[in-house]
């Protein structure tokens, strides 16, 4: 008796994913946590009227949903003044990434991004076979320059970017973005992941006309918007890039419940601005437990803070490790010099209350 025959690839390949959730670390512990801060999730919720509208099209969940997301396709264009032709709608930003990389990447394209940054797209394109180069952070930045000089170099078909970052919280301008376009290589395409956009400051995101060719923009639901479990990201570009998606991507990707979530929370700027409202707060109050106990944060543009432990990995991982240990789900980069810090969402006041008496004893353990 033979089992499945795998290719040679899914062979070298180790069964890992990108990330170890807190539901695994909650059967580990016996218990869940009393702060989910780990994730970057959303804690302050989705708009009350996604909620309702998600309620309402649950009735009708026995039916697949539209394969074209017409009205949510429709009303972000609308919002961000392009046409639907510019937008593909996908199972989260991770869903977009693997399909961008298995419209564009074969055995040995070259693919650019940066040592630490988001490792969801490393994944996908160790998965079909690319060829990953990767340049240092820059004073806690990726360095578009790096990026766009290491691309020239081995010929990349690909660059990946966030802006703001995953995991440091820093970002650059969107002017700088534009000014480091104009270095991007004959033949790659930029990948500009704009996730925590809407938590940026004014100018973050880049004015980039939506038929340059040369830039492929991400954005999604699950941060400000606080829809994560849904899964709904989008994709901005050239028309033509966009129409390629229909070759590969599923599509029956996306139920009822979440498109109709998502076009009820777009539909909401008011709550939307609430929540960004929160999640500045809470990173003031994340800023303040840090100083409270001799330490310093990253300035963030995101729904989360990096905060300096003031060591190397090996004391941010004991910190983590008794941070978690006490009922405070945190994570941290991987990568020196960045995984000197612990990385924590912004919470409610009862998240960040929890926080706040954990972490003097997870400085205490670990300093012990």
């Amino acid at each position: 008796m033979t089992g499945p025959r795998y290719t040679p690839l899914t062979e070298s390949l180790p069964a890992t994913v990108p990330f170890v959730g807190p539901e695994a670390q909650e059967r580990a512990m016996g218990r869940a946590f009393d702060a989910r801060l780990g994730a970057n999730e959303n804690v302050f919720g989705p708009s009350p009227k996604a909620i309702a509208a998600m309620q309402a099209a649950s009735a009708e969940i026995w039916m697949y949903g539209d394969p074209e997301n017409h009205d949510l396709r429709s009303a972000l264009a609308a919002d961000l003044g392009i046409t639907p032709a510019n937008i593909v709608v996908g199972e989260g930003i991770d869903g977009l990434l693997g399909y961008l990389v298995r419209l564009l990447i074969g055995a040995g394209d070259a693919v650019v991004t940066s040592e630490g940054a988001y490792p969801t797209f490393n994944y996908h394109v160790a998965g079909f076979g690319g060829l990953l180069h990767k340049v240092p952070y820059k004073g806690d930045h990726e360095d578009p320059e790096a990026l766009m000089a290491k691309a020239a170099e081995v010929g990349a078909k690909l660059v990946y970017l966030a802006n703001p970052d995953n995991p440091m919280g820093t970002w650059h301008t969107g002017a700088e973005i534009v000014t480091a376009l104009d270095k991007l290589p004959e033949g790659a395409l930029l990948i500009l992941d704009e996730a925590y956009v809407e938590f940026a400051p004014e100018g973050t995101a880049a004015e980039i006309d939506i038929d340059d060719p040369r830039v492929i923009r991400m954005r999604t639901f699950s941060k400000a918007y606080g829809m994560a479990g849904a899964r709904v990201g989008y994709a901005l570009g050239a028309a033509e890039l966009i129409t390629a998606f229909n070759k590969i991507r599923n599509h029956f990707g996306m139920n009822r419940a979440a498109q109709a979530g998502a076009l009820a929370a777009l539909a909401d700027q008011e709550y939307l601005h609430e929540t960004c409202t929160n999640v500045a707060a809470a990173r003031d109050d994340i800023g303040r437990i840090a100083a409270e106990n001799g330490l310093t944060v990253v300035p963030s543009a995101t729904n989360f803070v990096a905060i300096d432990c003031g060591s190397d990995g090996n004391f941010a991982k004991a910190v983590l490790d008794a941070l978690v240990s006490r009922g405070v789900f945190v994570r941290m980069p991987f990568v020196a010099p960045q995984n000197r810090c612990i990385r924590v969402s912004a919470g409610r006041p009862e998240d960040l209350a929890a926080f706040a008496k954990a972490l003097p004893e997870a400085l205490a353990e670990a300093r012990g």
